[in-house]
């Protein structure tokens, strides 16, 4: 399968690359790394899904949701396909990444942000959720590979209990929260158990690239 890089932009954090991948028997894939780092492309999106799914299940009216990391949009896609969401924000830190999904460099980005429900705000999810001032049903972070695996040592503070905390704070009462992580993560387990009380862990399987693998869900409800 033949790679070519179709996008590339430098950034504080580093540089962010938009790769395609074509084959005979395929459609072409769109991968996204982050300083060499894989992060996701538009062929195994299940967790992405997910991460939208399992939390709209959840809650009887989802009409607010919050996500942080616009990725390639899977995850954004899932909520807006739900006819109860009224607002859907998006909290991306890098910027070239929400430029080329608006322009059409990945190709059903601006379909996707045309919807009416849909914000996309340039800023880090830390300082969002810290200056926030409404509430969410739902609050989905997908904003590095997880606390074992961090393409930016600066998230490490994403999975620790004062940022949860703030998490629980901006939820409405019966609100979801939702972590996304590449690996296994029991201190993050710890940590949401410590502020909400209880937690759950799903392990999805995932082919990444022909290979077999698995990647978490961390649950957690005001």
């Amino acid at each position: 399968m033949d790679s070519v890089e179709i996008a590339r932009a430098e950034t504080e954090r580093g540089e962010v690359v938009l790769r395609r991948r074509t084959s005979d028997t395929a459609a072409d894939v769109v991968e996204l790394r982050v300083n060499g780092v894989f992060v996701m492309d538009t062929l195994e999106t299940t967790s992405e899904i997910e991460l939208a799914a399992q939390a709209l299940d959840l809650v009887e009216e989802p009409a607010a949701v919050l996500i942080g990391g616009l990725g390639l949009g899977f995850t954004l896609q899932r909520v807006l396909a739900d006819p109860r969401v009224e607002r859907a924000v998006v909290v991306e830190i890098e910027e070239p990444l929400i430029r080329w999904m608006r322009d059409g460099t990945v190709p059903h980005g601006p379909a996707l942000l045309a919807d009416t429900r849909a914000t996309v705000v340039n800023a880090d999810i830390a300082m969002a959720i810290a200056e926030a001032r409404s509430t969410y049903d739902l609050v989905l972070l997908d904003v590095d590979n997880g606390p074992g695996y961090l393409v930016h040592e600066a998230n490490e503070a994403v999975y620790e209990a004062p940022f949860l905390r703030r998490c629980h704070d901006v939820l409405s009462p019966g609100g979801v929260l939702v972590v996304w992580s590449g690996s296994a993560a029991p201190g993050l387990l710890t940590a949401l158990r410590g502020v909400f009380g209880e937690a759950e862990e799903q392990a999805h399987d995932v082919l990444l690239q022909d290979r077999p693998e698995e990647y978490f869900l961390y649950l957690a409800r005001r």
